[in-house]
């Protein structure tokens, strides 16, 4: 099964891809990691990466799907979950393009809705462990020692995003809401559409979603 999990930024999707990872053995493809690994790969791709990140460029298109293909054509699993990717009408149409070349079918986009003031409660309260990267957040999920990793034990290496401040988050939403949010009816178009509520407990939601792909 290949899904997409679609939802503005602080939505859950990386927890809930990590859930269906360790759950489903399904390969969660994240653009932002392919594009981390290929940089110091040393490949063509890799180097082609490199180059255009080192000049302040955005990563085209072409090169995202490229290296989507070689996780396709490398790596197998009970199917992949797209995360980060599409985020455009013309990224979906190359995706579909690309699954059918592989003789392979998108699934399922679960559309994972929250509402926008929830989102920044939620982002500007995260924090993760430098050490290990597990993540907290100052409402809903605090260590069990005050400063120490329930995980790791490190204690003192907690981290913010620089980002993770209520400006910096609305002008993200701003930015899904025009290049990302259309998505939502390109894909009810072809009734691959599946919504649920993403807020409440983590356990909560991934219920939901295990609803929506098994019903």
């Amino acid at each position: 099964m290949n899904i997409i999990l679609l939802g503005p930024p602080g939505a859950g999707k990386g927890t809930q891809a990590h859930r269906l990872v360790a759950e489903r053995g399904m390969i969660q493809l994240s653009t932002g990691d392919m594009l981390r690994a290929a940089r110091t790969s040393g490949t063509d791709m890799g180097n082609r990466v490199a180059a255009v990140m080192d000049a302040g460029q955005l990563v085209t298109d072409e090169i995202v799907i490229g290296l989507i293909a070689e996780q396709l054509d490398t790596v197998s699993g009970a199917g992949f979950i797209f995360d980060g990717f599409p985020r455009t009408l013309a990224q979906a149409d190359a995706l579909g393009t690309l699954l059918e070349s592989k003789g392979a079918v998108l699934d399922a986009v679960v559309e994972m809705q929250v509402d926008d003031e929830a989102l920044v409660s939620r982002i500007t309260g995260r924090y993760t462990c430098g050490d290990c990267g597990e993540g907290y957040h100052d409402s809903f999920k605090v260590p069990a020692v005050e400063g120490k990793c329930d995980k790791c034990g490190a204690e003192g290496s907690f981290k913010r995003r620089a980002d993770d401040n209520e400006d910096a988050l609305r002008t993200r939403l701003m930015a899904y809401y025009k290049d990302t949010s259309p998505l939502i009816g390109y894909y009810y178009a072809k009734d691959k559409l599946k919504r649920i509520d993403g807020l409440g407990e983590i356990d909560e939601v991934a219920g939901r979603i295990s609803g929506a792909l098994d019903g």
